[in-house]
């Protein structure tokens, strides 16, 4: 059986990524410092792992304990994520940390150790990141912080895509604009309605159709794809 990662596991998103790829045959490694959020996804196939994604080090030690139990994975879906509302200029450095920390850095450890559990392991393995559209859309509320670390994961995503090309490693990102999860509740009403009614479709997007992408990256059929930004916006962007 194929073994998968997925971080924020406990998360809207990421309990819809769970599902999915359960559901398409993987035993699920959730991540997230949720351990109550974990303990409620018990099932068939769902190993839960309770880890601070925002230090370096439980990264490193959840890692070691899904090498010694596993031997190894076949696939990695960053998708930790948050994002802070303060306004630049008055940005404090705090936020700014926690903010690159958890969108950006904990992926960073994350692709780190997982790189090195795909080897030997048979077909093409993936990494998965979540990004957002705010990192290309400036006309949508995102801070700046916010923006610059989704970013910084797709950059990660096609240099990592590049560098292991070869050893059949593929990593893409997927950019959702507003989609139905907890981080709505960070929004004031006036936004999260304005945000809505520039979607073509007239409605924000649900977990479980980006969970479908993810699967799809995943599956065989996203063997030949890397290095891509996959953005998911019911064509709002374009012109």
């Amino acid at each position: 059986m194929k073994i998968a990662i997925v971080t924020g596991a406990a998360g809207g998103m990421g309990r819809a990524i769970c599902a999915r790829l359960i559901a398409d045959g993987m035993h699920v490694v959730g991540l997230d410092i949720d351990a109550h959020g974990l303990a409620e996804m018990a099932q068939d196939g769902f190993e839960a792992a309770t880890t601070d994604l925002m230090d370096a080090e439980a990264i490193k030690a959840t890692f070691a304990q899904i090498a010694t139990k596993h031997g190894g994975i076949d696939a990695l879906v960053n998708n930790a994520g948050t994002c802070f509302m303060s306004e630049f200029p008055d940005i404090p450095a705090d936020e700014f940390e926690q903010q690159m920390k958890l969108n950006f850095t904990g992926a960073f450890y994350c692709c780190q150790k997982a790189i090195k559990l795909m080897a030997g392991r048979e077909g093409v393995r993936k990494i998965v990141n979540i990004s957002s559209n705010g990192a290309y859309n400036f006309d949508v509320f995102d801070p700046p912080h916010y923006r610059a670390s989704k970013a910084a994961l797709d950059t990660l995503t096609k240099d990592l895509a590049r560098r292991y090309a070869h050893e059949k490693i593929a990593v893409n990102s997927i950019a959702p604009a507003m989609t139905e999860t907890p981080l709505f509740g960070v929004l004031s009403e006036e936004v999260l309605a304005k945000a809505i009614a520039q979607m073509p479709h007239g409605r924000a997007m649900q977990p479980a159709e980006i969970a479908a992408w993810v699967g799809f990256l995943i599956s065989p059929a996203g063997d030949v794809s890397s290095g891509n930004v996959i953005i998911l916006n019911q064509g709002r962007d374009v012109r």
